[in-house]
């Protein structure tokens, strides 16, 4: 084997896309490029980390190449830092560069580097290779400041401990400096007897690259491709094949020969593991099974105590909790066989900890909310076997890869939890690293700011490529779907240069972050298992595993997933508000059957309930009227693409319209709660258990096959399942006939365990919002007090519900939503540019020492620390200041003099100096300019761009004498009255959304408001291109709409925009024709003192007498504005518009 390898080359110095802004070599393509020319052997050498080692590992040896895992690491040497290569030869080896890569992040200052100190290299040198590195590493580094004397000792050092396993580096890439490098190289090698060796720092596949990688390396280190004084590499960065490696060092053949055998010393390769959890078991407790099932039956009869009201000594009489004891016995067997006790032990551990301490934890989520262990232990709060949930759904003998428990904590205090475990488990514990990356939108921004392009044009082709991460588009498509950016490609060498350079670098890895939700927990130090990372700067409790979400489970740790859901938090703080005035509150004892919420869902008036606010959701609750928490199970798992078409359905067979067809009456128990439709994934299961006999194991592989549609497995379990029915007595054509009926609603079933538990959190916010509204939506906007577009939402709920909104006003409002009786408090905080805890001071002072008199008693009451320019003009600008001074431009223009006034008092102050000649603090002096406000659209844009929507008056009532000539609608009365099919309405745009359909065309969501609600409207490609220009946040708009409604009144309404108007520009445009209807002299008489002038309006009087209408035009078009119509108007002088 050796012999017939013997002459070629292996690249050793490999950087994939792990080499974050350096390499450009994803490692699939690499697999797929090795597997198309036999290569025999390629080590991974990425910059500063061991991130892909394991996908390197596993890829890279199923293409037939042997992988050696090799990383670059920096270490400290005096004042120089720089990189040296290590590659693993055996598994010590291997264990000892995760360790060295793990202490360049854990031991290591946030100003720094990541780095080691030169001499832990020489006492963690078993199983290791070193090589001396590039002109740009270490060595390099000190070369190039001359310290040649430092080289040969720091090589004869390295030389001492790695022995042979040391070797100086030749490259030959006409990179800067490469030559006298490799001169000195060459001596020392002579000098010191060490082996030299060829290798090639290998970025990228294919030559054609080398422009793309340039920009890379420029978006990486913050430069300009233009710039002189940067970091630049040659072209020789590819990988290039073994005729043209052996060419370029032919004429030093030893490096060769060493570069050839190389791959013989390295005998290891990362391996994937079975999951290894903690082990709960000791001495005082038992073993982790024991402590399971002892846990499990006292939690079950706490629950039985609690819930059913049944005390101990009467349960094991009482026939439902013997049957809740054999499923739990049953589960218990399952998890103890899968050796999964101290998962649940964990879990448990750190949710019990968590309620103990007042951070609420969701009710589960995921199948994990099927286990009656689970409920015992407090994991979740869904009875399972109330809501019909199955244990196998999560957990089975037959499951190939291992589930989690995914928990939801209240957002705020979640980082409690990961406390709590840093101090049980110590370092075992750590979050899972992710990669943000060159996504089609990021990579044109990338690309442009490097390649020096204007920010505004720029920034005018990122947002031709639509943002919709439920839809996400590669840059090709995009490109493809979008006829503007297709015209600037072609007619603009700019664009396409950014577009070529752009599609060559999409989807590499741009950055490092970590998955704050997700946590593995280890039975020994996590960096005897897998390398570790940690952001100095981040401020994270828990370093991160070097290791993505798939390695690292592939490495053996298991994951649990922390998830912070904010509405818990909503909860959590309108609890608190609540028991102000009910101390005995407690969301957890709430009634699950109170018909005044299912009314409040039937209205579909659900703004700020979770899951179920969105338009179509709302249009789904009108339909359905639910009335018990099934509905809203149901309503959760349905409400996707596929099976929503199956609403229409569920709402008909639920209120009689149709009968349910429960396909055989042997299944008619399992779909009766759903009316006949399959809405769940335990369904499915059911089905083929009471109809084949399928055990639950069998069932769920039944369930999965159907979701994956991998036809052979589908049919194979097809089979099993007709020969199962057959067996039951079952023929075989009608057992054929129900698999492939159930079979489409599998593909799109949902998991009811996770339906269940987010129902509940829906329910739970419809409860507090009935009952406790102002309290709750007070907290829900606190909670979204950053999201204009939701605060929008929640002040029109206001409006509607008829609550006193006290607009923010810097003498009544707090920095937070809050609510006193009937009245709530519009936050200061809520506004754009103030800062939460600059308004908090502030209010602090008010609350402290009264009001604030005039603008001067707030200058020097105050702390400049807490007022720049930005805060006060948004306070300004928001109306803040109106009772103080309603002039709002006069105060905006005087903030420089305010902050210098201000800064000028508390300097005195400080200094304890007195201002002699100080004015009466009740006087307003010069410091506010004296010029008039300004007028009223200006005034209601400045506050739209400070709150986000209208808060003091709305722009339509400027143009609402108008509105009779265009006959203009409420929208919520065109679309509540059904013999209303077309119309106009006006309205004001708060925003829009450019999205993609699944076929590429171009549609935008327009989300608008009329004097008495907001809505949302959909308009299309030739629409939007139409009224580009006038389609602007904050505009006002006439719509033409058209409703076309099926004959079935399960269908929703479509609206169709027909035509968009600007209402600025027909009011102020000139009236092209009027009809007058008069009934006397004096009639005419006005119309004529008025008509006095040639102009553009085409004037038609009709003249109404006690027997006719006599008609008349005049010869000469009149001057006729809108000014002069409305003085006809107040003279009761009928006039219509043509």
């Amino acid at each position: 084997m050796q012999e017939s390898n013997r002459n070629t080359f292996n690249h050793l110095k490999i950087h994939t896309q792990y080499s974050i802004c350096e390499g450009a070599l994803k490692i699939e393509d690499l697999k797929n490029y090795c597997k198309d020319n036999k290569i025999k052997s390629i080590a991974l050498c990425d910059t500063s980390n061991l991130c892909g080692a394991l996908e390197f590992a596993e890829k890279i040896s199923k293409a037939g190449t042997q992988p050696i895992i090799g990383t670059q690491i920096n270490f400290k040497v005096g004042e120089i830092t720089g990189l040296l290569p290590l590659f693993a030869l055996n598994e010590i080896g291997y264990k000892n560069i995760i360790d060295l890569s793990s202490t360049s992040y854990l031991n290591n200052d946030e100003l720094s580097e990541p780095h080691v100190e030169f001499k832990k290299l020489l006492s963690n040198s078993d199983g290791v290779a070193i090589f001396s590195g590039t002109n740009l590493g270490l060595f390099g580094q000190l070369f190039d400041k001359g310290k040649f004397t430092e080289i040969h000792d720091l090589y004869s050092e390295i030389k001492k401990t790695y022995g042979d396993r040391f070797y100086i580096e030749i490259q030959r890439h006409n990179d800067k400096n490469e030559i006298d490098f490799e001169k000195f190289n060459l001596n020392k090698s002579l000098d010191l007897e060490i082996p030299i060796i060829a290798t090639n720092e290998v970025f990228y596949l294919n030559k054609d690259m080398h422009e793309a990688h340039d920009a890379l390396i420029c978006i990486g280190n913050k430069n300009y491709v233009n710039e002189k004084n940067r970091l630049k590499f040659s072209d020789q960065h590819y990988f290039k094949n073994n005729s043209e490696m052996s060419e370029l060092f032919a004429d030093i053949p030893e490096a060769l020969e060493n570069n050839y055998n190389f791959p013989f010393r390295s005998s290891f390769k990362p391996l994937f593991s079975n999951p290894v959890l903690p082990n709960i078991s000791s001495d005082k407790e038992g073993n982790a099974d024991d402590i399971l099932k002892r846990d499990s039956i006292d939690g079950l009869n706490i629950k039985f105590n609690k819930i059913f009201g049944i005390k101990s000594d009467k349960l094991k009489k009482n026939q439902t909790y013997l049957e809740y004891k054999a499923r739990l016995d049953h589960e218990l067997s399952i998890i103890i066989e899968m050796k999964y006790s101290s998962y649940f032990l964990i879990v448990s551990d750190y949710i019990k900890w968590a309620k103990s301490n007042d951070i609420p934890v969701g009710p589960g989520r995921g199948s994990g909310a099927g286990s009656l262990v689970a409920w015992c232990l407090s994991i979740t709060d869904v009875d399972p076997i109330k809501f019909n949930l199955i244990f196998e759904r999560f957990l089975n003998p037959d499951r190939i890869s291992m589930p989690d428990f995914d928990i939801d904590f209240c957002e705020d205090k979640r980082d409690l939890v990961f406390e709590y475990l840093t101090k049980k488990y110590k370092d075992s514990v750590a979050h899972i690293i992710t990669f943000g990356k060159l996504k089609a939108r990021m990579v044109i921004r990338d690309v442009g700011r490097v390649l020096g392009l204007p920010y505004g044009f720029v920034d005018s082709i990122s947002k031709m490529i639509p943002f919709d991460p439920s839809r996400p588009q590669n840059l090709t498509q995009c490109i493809a779907s979008e006829p503007r950016l297709q015209k600037l490609i072609k007619e603009d060498q700019r664009v396409k240069k950014l577009t070529d350079l752009s599609l060559k670098l999409e989807d590499l890895n741009r950055n490092v972050a970590t998955h704050a939700a997700g946590v593995v927990i280890a039975d020994k130090k996590l960096s005897e298992i897998v390398p570790l990372y940690k952001d100095a700067s981040a401020n994270l409790l828990l370093p991160s595993t070097q290791f993505d979400m798939y390695s690292a489970e592939n490495a053996g740790l298991v994951k649990f997933d922390f998830l912070g859901l904010k509405t818990l938090t909503v909860i959590n703080n309108t609890e608190k508000l609540i028991r102000k005035k009910n101390k005995e509150f407690k969301i957890e004892n709430i009634n699950y059957d109170d018909q005044k919420i299912f009314e409040l869902l039937s209205t579909g008036k659900t703004v700020g309930l979770f899951q179920i606010e969105s338009t179509g959701m709302r249009e789904a609750l009108i339909q359905m009227k639910p009335n018990h928490i099934e509905d809203i199970i149901a309503l959760v798992a349905l409400y996707r693409p596929g099976p929503m078409s199956n609403i229409p359905t569920y709402n008909d067979c639920k209120h009689g319209r149709k009968t349910p067809d429960y396909l055989h009456p042997l299944l008619e128990e399992i779909l009766k709660p759903t009316y006949g439709v399959i809405i769940y994934q335990e369904q499915v299961m059911q089905i083929a258990q009471k109809l084949s006999g399928f055990t639950a194991g069998q069932a769920d592989l039944l369930r999965r096959a159907m979701g994956k549609k991998k036809r052979s497995e589908l049919e194979k379990q097809k089979q099993g399942f007709i020969e199962g029915a057959v067996k039951n007595g079952i023929p075989k054509d009608v057992a054929a006939g129900i698999f492939l009926k159930i079979e489409p609603f599998a593909e799109y079933g949902f998991n009811k365990s996770h339906a269940a538990a987010y129902a509940i959190i829906s329910y739970q916010t419809a409860f507090l919002k009935t009952y406790y509204p102002n309290e709750f939506i007070a907290s829900s906007m606190t909670m979204d007090i950053s999201n204009q577009n939701k605060l929008s939402e929640f002040y029109e709920e206001l409006k509607r519900l008829d609550v006193d909104v006290i607009r923010p006003n810097i003498n009544e409002c707090y920095a937070d939503f809050r609510t006193n009786g009937n009245n709530f408090y519009y936050a200061l905080g809520g506004i754009k540019a103030v800062g939460y805890e600059a308004i908090t001071n502030i209010v602090e002072e008010r609350v402290a020492n009264g009001k604030f008199k005039s603008i001067n008693d707030f200058i020097n009451r105050v702390n400049p620390k807490d007022i720049n320019k930005l805060q006060l003009e948004g306070l300004v600008k928001a109306g803040a200041f109106d009772s103080l001074n309603s002039n709002r431009q006069a105060l905006f223009n005087s903030i420089p003099n305010i902050i210098s006034k201000s800064k000028n008092h508390f300097d005195n102050k400080t200094a304890n100096q007195i201002n002699l000649f100080s004015e009466d603090e009740n006087v307003q002096d010069n410091i506010v300019n004296n010029i008039d406000d300004w007028k009223f659209e200006e005034r209601l844009s400045k506050e739209f761009e400070s709150v986000g929507f209208f808060i003091s008056d709305h722009p339509l009532n400027q143009f609402t004498e108008i509105f009779n000539d265009y006959k203009i609608i409420d929208y919520s009365k065109f679309i509540s009255k059904e013999e209303i099919k077309n119309g106009n309405v006006a309205c004001t745009l708060l925003k829009l959304q450019e999205r993609k359909t699944s076929k590429g065309n171009s549609y935008a969501i327009l989300k608008l408001t009329d004097l008495t609600s907001v809505f949302e409207l959909f308009i299309f490609s030739d629409a939007l291109e139409l009224n580009r220009e006038i389609l602007k946040e904050g505009n006002s708009l006439i719509l033409t709409l058209i409703k076309n409604i099926s004959n079935d009144e399960n269908r929703f309404k479509r609206i169709n925009v027909q035509k968009i108007a600007s209402l600025k520009e027909l009011f102020n445009g000139s009236i092209n024709e009027v009809l007058f209807e008069i009934k006397s002299n004096d009639e005419l008489k006005e119309i004529s003192k008025i008509l006095n002038e040639n102009g553009k309006t085409i004037i038609n009087i009709n003249f109404l007498t006690k027997d006719n209408i006599l008609k008349f035009k005049l010869k000469n078009t009149r001057n006729l504005d809108r000014k002069s119509l409305n003085l006809l108007r107040k003279h009761q002088i009928q006039a219509i518009i043509s």
